[in-house]
């Protein structure tokens, strides 16, 4: 997606106010999975847009594959010099459903936030999420969800970013389940 940095050569603009006005980073809140579309036609208007995006492992009737997935689901980032630029053709811009606000005035994001996020990029431009599992082989886990909510187990490892394998103690045996990471905890 096309990221423009806050210091491009449209920075330091003299606004009509006799103020420099440096481009600064806003959020937008689109209609649902309109994040890409709403973002080419904020580019296509002339204003800077950031979606980042990561790889999302998607499973759909047996079988998984991997996808571009927005971050912020719905959100995406635009940036303008707001002496210099009518900003409000942004909330009638295909797949935006609102500028977000403070009262009257769009809500700044400070550039660091941009930076960071752009600095977790790989070279394909998609955001490296920290996928460190928060159990080593062994550890004993309590699952909290599902039909096994209650059970006691040991945790073996990751079958991939979604899902965790277990080994349970079921009727005196242990039996490797594979769950949600969000349905296990420490016990």
């Amino acid at each position: 997606m096309p990221i423009a940095d806050a210091s491009s050569s449209n920075a330091g603009r003299t606004s009509s106010a006799g103020c420099v006005a440096a481009p600064q980073w806003y959020v937008v809140h689109t209609h649902v999975h309109a994040e890409a579309k709403a973002a080419a036609h904020l580019v296509r208007q002339g204003y800077s847009a950031y979606l980042p995006r990561y790889l999302k492992k998607r499973r759909h009737a047996r079988r998984s594959d991997v996808v571009a997935a927005p971050l912020f689901p719905r959100y995406l980032f635009v940036s303008f010099e707001r002496g210099t630029r009518l900003w409000r053709s942004i909330q009638s811009t295909i797949g935006v459903a609102h500028l977000v606000c403070n009262g009257d005035e769009p809500a700044a994001v400070p550039a660091k936030v941009i930076h960071d996020l752009q600095s977790a990029e790989d070279p394909q431009g998609f955001v490296r999420l920290d996928a460190r599992p928060k159990f080593r082989p062994g550890d004993r886990i309590e699952v909290v969800e599902g039909v096994f909510c209650s059970h006691f187990g040991l945790y073996e490892g990751l079958s991939d970013a979604e899902r965790v394998r277990i080994l349970l103690d079921l009727l005196g045996r242990k039996v490797r389940i594979v769950l949600d990471k969000d349905a296990i905890v420490a016990a």
